[in-house]
């Protein structure tokens, strides 16, 4: 990752925390679906990032986002979560010509299939984890449920269309 490539990563990991600081923290759909936009810094970090780096950096993030939510380390604990399993979901979802160092995981580099399933099911890990440090002891396990379900289909959602809207398109073919 170049010098450019890191403040361009640095300045969207901002912009997206300041947005769901400032704009989505009260935003719920039906009291049910909850959108964590944030996440989409994380999961549009490269490929080559080292593990290490991504746990930090995610946990940083979660742990900026916990500060202006009060919500005592859930945040960063998820983030930390979809951090640890990001490595290994993009090992199992992997085409069989295995991931270009230039491309990056996102929606105009790879696609509506590839990044729907790529994004969906760690938006539910998250999500779970976070659902369930929330509510917990409160014996509602299907509200937990529902609330991951929905707040990860909320989340890939305006995730497609803020990079549909904001990212730049790949030149070339």
């Amino acid at each position: 990752m170049n010098f450019r490539n890191l403040i361009s990563f640095i300045f969207l990991l901002l912009i997206l925390g300041l947005v769901q600081i400032l704009f989505l923290k009260n935003l719920a759909l039906f009291g049910i679906a909850f959108c964590f936009l944030y996440l989409v810094g994380i999961l549009s970090l490269p490929f080559q990032i080292r593990e290490i780096p991504l746990l930090l950096i995610s946990f940083g993030v979660g742990l900026t986002i916990d500060v202006f939510y009060d919500t005592l380390g859930l945040h960063a604990s998820a983030a930390t979560l979809l951090a640890f399993l990001r490595p290994l979901w993009l090992k199992i979802i992997r085409p069989n010509g295995g991931y270009d160092d230039s491309t990056q995981p996102t929606l105009q580099e790879m696609g509506l299939g590839w990044f729907i399933s790529y994004s969906l099911p760690l938006t539910f890990a998250f999500c779970l984890l976070f659902f369930t440090a929330d509510q917990w002891g409160s014996g509602a396990f299907l509200g937990i449920l529902n609330k991951s379900l929905f707040s990860s289909i909320f989340t890939v959602l305006l995730a497609i269309i803020v990079q549909l809207l904001f990212f730049k398109r790949r030149r070339g073919i």
